[in-house]
């Protein structure tokens, strides 16, 4: 008996040396629309559907394959009670479906794209017939994906049907690929009802499993990486590894955290962080200098810690790095001499990351895991522009101070609350991270920054409760401190300030990070 495929597809990769493949195996195709003319163009010996159905397109082609003789051909099951039905009808075994859907992704990123244009492109007959046949995978075989083609032909080829557990895989990619296609229709349909930017009534994410982890945050935990379907370009998901051993789950939450520090700059910056923290922040005329100055923040912590650059690491800033111990370096590129140097030392990661701008990349929600549920939230992106910024003291701050404290606190942005950080005006001196008080945050910060705190920078991810930091910040010899406000000790502390001559500004923002 001859067998069938039915052939129907949007992204036409490698349907022709398929189709070619499956003539030569003996297989009848069917196919639609421009599938059809691609194929007939190819000189591969093809019906169409109208041909099988006896029964024309109608409908601006929105009714093609949507008939008893197809879906007949599709469901069937290998059954006695089954072929009667089917001899009376008239109707053949669909052995092989290969569909894939309309660009309705695709389509809605389109700038400027309109409703009906969208509303166009949800494809229905498509989902349909993969569903029916992953529904009957026990007899067909479905393929959505190109890259499943030559493997299908080999086996085919070699045994002369597919195999029932590939079979079954292929289907459950296929109930994958139609949950994901509704999922998109469903998304983009709620944000014409609600086109506001509130967070929607059922939560629907997809992702794709890039890589199976050694293990998770400790060795007897599990772990995996996934790419969220809607991550842009410029996000670390999509960057690239150019060398070094496989990202554990502890390199990605470290990269994620060190990307996201560089990121927040115009100007040319380095850091190095230890579990998401940063050892170091620095900016510089080159990425060398960058390097060089986060290094000497805390040159003991940096062994082993993760480096990351939002410039182009060149072979001397490259020189330079190989001889202390990283587990991973981030850039948006490596010169060909830095990759040369770099490739001596076989276990650095290198990682290249587009430089894309942050506001257009990635989903624009956070998501956390509770006992049960997710708790989900807008990105914290930006921070306060100066010129929005309050001066709560008799001391002013000159441009010189204020473009301190802007350092400062972009990057206490980037600190387990509660966060200090100590600071000039290009580099951290010290930081103090994840204290149960905000002023033993402070005294870890003013700690580590040793006699460089005198004349330095103090930012706050969040206000003080009391005056008592600021004491200690003024005994140091800290020379201005940038903080959210809002607390109800606020004329306290501003009053402990003017009283110990330091300089203070409100941002108006906070930046809890937990």
């Amino acid at each position: 008996m001859k067998r069938r495929a039915i052939i129907s597809v949007s992204d036409k990769t490698g349907i022709v040396d398929l189709a070619r493949g499956l003539v030569e195996l003996g297989f009848e195709l069917i196919s639609t629309g421009g599938t059809f003319k691609t194929l007939d163009e190819a000189n591969v010996a093809v019906k169409y559907v109208s041909e099988v159905t006896g029964f024309p397109e109608i409908l601006d082609g929105r009714v093609k394959t949507l008939h008893p003789l197809i879906h007949g051909g599709i469901l069937a099951m290998d059954s006695a009670e089954h072929r009667e039905q089917m001899e009376q009808n008239g109707i053949h075994f669909i052995d092989l479906v290969v569909v894939n859907l309309y660009p309705f992704r695709e389509t809605i990123a389109k700038p400027g794209v309109s409703f009906e244009e969208a509303i166009e492109n949800i494809d229905v007959g498509g989902p349909t017939m993969v569903r029916a046949a992953a529904k009957n995978h026990g007899r067909v075989c479905v393929l959505v994906n190109p890259k499943s083609y030559g493997e299908v032909l080999k086996v085919l080829r070699e045994a002369g049907t597919v195999p029932a557990g590939m079979r079954k895989r292929l289907a459950a990619e296929a109930f994958a690929h139609t949950a994901e296609y509704d999922r998109l229709i469903a998304g983009y349909l709620e944000q014409q009802v609600e086109p506001s930017g509130g967070f929607p009534t059922m939560l629907r994410l997809t992702a794709q499993k890039v890589q199976e982890l050694r293990y998770g945050e400790n060795p007897q935990q599990k772990a995996a990486f996934y790419i969220n379907s809607e991550a842009g370009e410029g996000t670390l998901a999509n960057g690239r590894q150019l060398q070094g051993k496989e990202l554990s789950y502890n390199n990605w939450v470290d990269m994620d955290a060190a990307w996201k520090i560089v990121r927040e700059f115009d100007t040319c910056a380095a850091t190095i962080i230890k579990h998401t923290n940063p050892c170091g922040v620095a900016l510089g005329k080159t990425p060398l200098e960058a390097y060089e100055i986060a290094f000497a923040a805390d040159p003991v912590s940096a062994f082993g810690g993760i480096i990351a650059f939002n410039r182009v690491v060149d072979g001397a800033c490259a020189d330079v790095i190989k001889e202390c111990f990283y587990e991973v370096i981030i850039a948006p590129e490596f010169s060909p001499e830095a990759r040369e140097i770099l490739s001596a030392k076989a276990n650095l990661r290198l990682y290249i990351v587009g430089r894309g701008d942050a506001a257009q990349t990635g989903t624009g929600w956070m998501l956390k895991s509770v006992d049960g549920g997710y708790l989900v939230q807008e990105v914290d992106r930006g921070t306060t522009p100066v010129s929005e910024w309050d001066v709560v003291t008799d001391l002013k701050p000159t441009a010189e101070d204020l473009l301190a404290l802007d350092f400062a606190w972009r990057v206490v942005k980037h600190v387990k609350s509660n966060a200090i950080v100590v600071t000039n005006r290009s580099q951290t001196l010290g930081v103090g991270a994840g204290q149960m008080n905000r002023v033993g945050s402070v005294q870890i910060a003013l700690e580590q920054a040793g006699d460089k705190v005198k004349g330095a920078y103090l930012a706050s991810d969040a206000f003080f409760p009391f005056p008592d930091s600021i004491e200690a910040a003024a005994k140091a010899g800290i020379r201005a401190i940038v903080q959210p406000g809002g607390s109800l000790k606020d004329v306290a502390v501003i009053e402990a300030a003017n009283r110990l001559n330091i300089i203070m500004v409100f941002t108006h923002r906070r930046h809890f990070q937990h």
